[in-house]
């Protein structure tokens, strides 16, 4: 030991601290050099197969936006085609019961108040009915002009079910 201590001795504060501060930088070496090894992981197969990946998410996505919007125009249309042949169904029920002249009849002396000679038909006035008429059309029929009444009568015809 006592030899150890004559090698140290001889050297001088200058060279200790020179293979100190070599030490130290070989450390600090290895450190920065871990640190890249580290942030390198991403290699250039990888980068690549990333770009590769992001270019077709956006050669694709118009493409599949237009797929599901006409994938719901179609659906829409679908829908559109069987309330047409519902309503086209219920027209032709409609018409073959015009066809049948005891139906025509019948409507005639329901809407028309047609009688058969021979029969007295008779009206009678429902007074809570006019008093409805004018809480649905919010005006009496008498205090407005005629072609206001008219064209009442015109919007009423046009409407299904009344």
């Amino acid at each position: 030991m006592a030899g150890n201590r004559d090698r140290f001795s001889t050297f001088s504060t200058a060279t200790r601290l020179k293979q100190l501060g070599e030490r130290t930088a070989a450390h600090v070496y290895r450190s920065q050099n871990r640190r890249q090894v580290r942030r390198s992981r991403l290699t250039g197969r990888a980068a690549l197969l990333v770009l590769v990946l992001c270019t077709l998410v956006v050669a694709l996505a118009y493409p599949m936006r237009q797929y599901v919007s006409q994938r719901s125009e179609i659906a829409e249309q679908e829908r559109a085609a069987d309330a047409a042949a519902k309503r086209l169904e219920r027209l032709r029920d409609e018409k073959a019961r015009w066809q049948d002249d005891a139906y025509a009849e019948q409507q005639a002396r329901k809407h028309l108040h047609f009688v058969r000679p021979g029969e007295t038909g008779y009206i009678m006035a429902d007074p809570g009915a006019e008093a409805a008429q004018q809480r649905r059309t919010g005006h009496a029929g008498a205090d407005r002009p005629w072609y206001s009444n008219v064209w009442d009568g015109v919007d009423k015809a046009d409407r299904p079910g009344d």
